[in-house]
């Protein structure tokens, strides 16, 4: 008996709602890709020479934060992060940062997909003090999975250049 493939809900929509909701998305994508780059280099009326490496060395790191405890308590509110941000990250970077709220997913260890409100947190600082830097990221991360009662506190860097 012969047997027919499965096929992926994502890679072949069956209903029409699905079908045009991946057309949108679709779309949506290239207009960004597109747009993107002649928007950013609009912002200040002049186009980037090609090859043109502008700033110097940085490093940025970004972390996100949970708001929802595994172990069912109640969830992190705004009050208490900013006082978590308070204490524990802006006398490590008092030069400045930037913070994000959002909604994160993530599958838990038992397979489950898990959402919740989330906080992008932005450090940039020069690439020499990467080295010292770390430390003191780590110390944040450490210090908010305790304090929280946190699975974890992802962690995301990359070398970039800034101009300030």
């Amino acid at each position: 008996m012969p047997t027919t493939p499965k096929t992926s809900r994502l890679t072949s929509p069956r209903t029409p709602r699905q079908r045009t909701w991946l057309a949108v998305a679709a779309a949506s994508a290239a207009v960004l890709g597109v747009g993107a780059p002649a928007a950013y280099a609009s912002l200040d009326g002049r186009q980037p020479s090609a090859g043109t490496d502008r700033g110097a060395a940085y490093v940025e790191t970004r972390l996100f934060f949970g708001t929802e405890r595994p172990d069912g308590g109640p969830d992190v509110t705004d009050r208490q992060f900013m006082a978590f941000i308070d204490r524990h990250v802006t006398p490590e970077f008092p030069s400045g940062l930037t913070i994000q709220e959002g909604r994160g997913q993530w599958r838990d260890s038992n397979g489950t997909i898990e959402r919740e409100r989330s906080y992008e947190l932005i450090l940039l600082y020069p690439a020499s003090e990467a080295t010292s830097r770390d430390a003191r990221i780590e110390r944040i991360r450490a210090a908010y999975v305790r304090t929280h009662a946190q699975d974890s506190v992802a962690r995301l860097d990359e070398r970039t250049l800034a101009d300030f």
